[in-house]
Order: C-alpha cells, then sequence, then structure tokens
C-alpha cells in the first residue's frame, strides 16, 4: 500500500502542476528562438504526461503479483489494453498540443482557410477523441488488473484516508476541466469510468482502485454536472 499511495500521490501532484502550466503566464514563453512551441505546449506534451504514465506504470506493475491469474488469458489481454491505451494517448498529445498552439496563434480568428481548418479539426476534434479512446484503455486496464489481483492484505483506516485524499486532487481536476466548459464527450467518459468502478467495488469489495476511481470519479462528475447547471 506504501508504493500504492506514492504512485497515486505522484498522479495528484501531476494534477496540480498541469492546472500551473496551463492558468500560470509564465509557461507562455517560447522554448526555443524558432518559436516552435511554447512552454505550455511543451510540457503539457512531453514532460507531465511522461511522468503520468510512469506512474501509472509503476501502480499497474505494484497491483500484479504471482498468482494462478499471471500470464493467462485475461492477463495478458488487459496488458495488451494498457499498451494499446498508453500509444493512443501519446499519439493524442503529440497531435492535441501542436495543434492547439497553432489553433490559438493563427487560427483565433481564421476558420475558414484549409489549413485552419484542418488545424481546428485535429485539435478540437480528433486529438480528443483519440486522447478518450486512450485514456479509458489505460485506466480500465488498471482497474480489471486489480481485479484480477486483488490487494491481499487488509486496508487500515489510514489507507482509506490517504486514497480518498488522492482521489480528491483527480476529482478537482476532472472537475476544473470539464466544470465550465461546454459538454462533450469528456463527461461521459468520466461518467463511464465512474460506473465500471462503483460496479467492481460493489461486486468485488474494498480494493484501493476501485475506492480510488469510485470516489474520484463520481465526485468530479457530479461536481461538473452542478457547474454546468448553474452556468
Amino acid at each position: 500500500m506504501k508504493r500504492i499511495h506514492a504512485y497515486l500521490g505522484i498522479q495528484s501532484l501531476v494534477a496540480i502542476l498541469v492546472s500551473v502550466n496551463r492558468l500560470g503566464t509564465w509557461t507562455l514563453g517560447y522554448v526555443l528562438p524558432n518559436e516552435f512551441l511554447r512552454w505550455v505546449d511543451f510540457n503539457n506534451m512531453l514532460v507531465l504526461p511522461l511522468i503520468s504514465v510512469v506512474a501509472s506504470y509503476l501502480l499497474k506493475k505494484t497491483i500484479e503479483y504471482n498468482s494462478p491469474q499471471r500470464e493467462s488469458t485475461p492477463h495478458i489481454a488487459w496488458n495488451l489494453v494498457f499498451i494499446v491505451g498508453l500509444y493512443l494517448l501519446a499519439a493524442s498529445y503529440g497531435d492535441h498540443e501542436v495543434t492547439n498552439y497553432l489553433h490559438q496563434r493563427f487560427c483565433a480568428t481564421d476558420t475558414a482557410s484549409d489549413l485552419c481548418r484542418i488545424v481546428i479539426f485535429n485539435d478540437d476534434e480528433f486529438s480528443h477523441w483519440v486522447f478518450f479512446t486512450g485514456f479509458v484503455m489505460v485506466n480500465v486496464a488498471i482497474l480489471f488488473m486489480q481485479n484480477l489481483f486483488p490487494h491481499r492484505g487488509e486496508l487500515s483506516s489510514g489507507d482509506l484516508a490517504l486514497l480518498a485524499l488522492n482521489a480528491l486532487f483527480l476529482g478537482a481536476g476532472i472537475f476544473a476541466n470539464l466544470g465550465f466548459e461546454e459538454i462533450g464527450l469528456d463527461l461521459y467518459v468520466v461518467a463511464l469510468l465512474a460506473f465500471v468502478s462503483t460496479y467492481l467495488l460493489w461486486r468485488r469489495g474494498r480494493q484501493p482502485m476501485f475506492i480510488y476511481y469510485t470516489i474520484a470519479y463520481w465526485l468530479g462528475l457530479i461536481g461538473s454536472l452542478i457547474a454546468q447547471a448553474l452556468r
């Protein structure tokens, strides 16, 4: 559990850094004199996702242990889902951050030219579809890895408190991104993961990742829906 808390803590730190990176003015400067990207785009594409992906992989390896399920067909299948999901996440970040920068800099007022139309589609549509596909695959894979390898010890009150604390950071990140924008595919993705984690919690009991995801996604979902209703 110490390692699980540590890796979830890294994800909480990433959630904070993502907000600071997006909202801070210090990241609007250019990475190089040729102005190929701003720091905000560079950090969102290469630095912060890489930290999150490494933490997710180490979390998955921590959940797994020697049991009859290891190297079984379901285990291999969920590992493949995890790997494909990571690839799609990487592809989405590469597409989104570059086209978002080009969109904001050159196409904010030009939506008719062929070049800007393509840039805007990649920024607002295609990269989002790829991202949410990968996001669902990675998180569902972790949930079902926990299902294959249930935690063998008892969760203490301290464990539950730390799981809830880290879930608050993820839920706050979801709320910050979904509560104040037009509802799109992202809200349905969060709802799907909220229901999947709740179903597994109901069927398999108090497992660390079921608790973490259930709290995080329901907090983010409910908070976003309330904020949307008050807009």
